[in-house]
């Protein structure tokens, strides 16, 4: 259980940096945002790349933002019947929903977006917009972002189990788990 304990900690601790980029890319599209909304009242210019640069680093913020938030635990959560279950059922509950829906569900969109991707980086796409960007890296991410998804339930899989075989507990708030 160790090793994979192990794997579940550098799963977490990768998306724990990659939420930390995250938390700086809201601010970073929020100042895109104002400094292009300033040159153009003020100066009367406008950039479709700056505009399309918010919307990627929006774009990257929610793909790459839910492996951390689901990290995290902040997840939405419909909790009708999981309230009512012990802690042992939440954690058979959080497990089985993860290893049958979660992981197949991220693996399966991942998998149907990667030859989106593949298209677009084999023909070099760029904006239809004039002064837009390249495309094909920001098509990159919505894979990326579904692996990275699945790995976090990965992580949480291993987590439960070893929550279930009595090695760990699990902290409520984020989801750590404590020897």
């Amino acid at each position: 259980m160790r090793p994979l304990l192990a794997l579940s900690t550098a799963i977490d601790l990768l998306n724990e940096k990659i939420g930390y980029i995250c938390n700086w890319l809201v601010l970073f599209a929020c100042v895109v945002s104002a400094a292009n909304a300033m040159i153009r009242y003020a100066f009367g210019y406008s950039s479709n790349g700056w505009l399309e640069l918010q919307w990627y680093s929006f774009a990257i913020l929610v793909m790459f933002g839910a492996s951390y938030t689901f990290k995290r635990n902040e997840h939405v959560r419909v909790e009708i019947f999981y309230l009512f279950l012990t802690e042992r059922g939440q954690l058979w509950l959080d497990m089985i929903g993860t290893l049958f829906f979660l992981i197949p569900s991220c693996l399966l969109l991942s998998y149907l977006s990667w030859p989106f991707f593949l298209q677009a980086y084999d023909v070099g796409e760029m904006s239809g917009n004039a002064g837009g960007l390249v495309r094909w890296p920001i098509k990159f991410v919505i894979p990326a972002g579904f692996v990275m998804l699945a790995l976090q339930g990965v992580s949480e899989v291993i987590k439960r189990i070893a929550a279930l075989q009595g090695y760990v507990t699990i902290d409520a708030k984020y989801e750590r788990p404590t020897q």
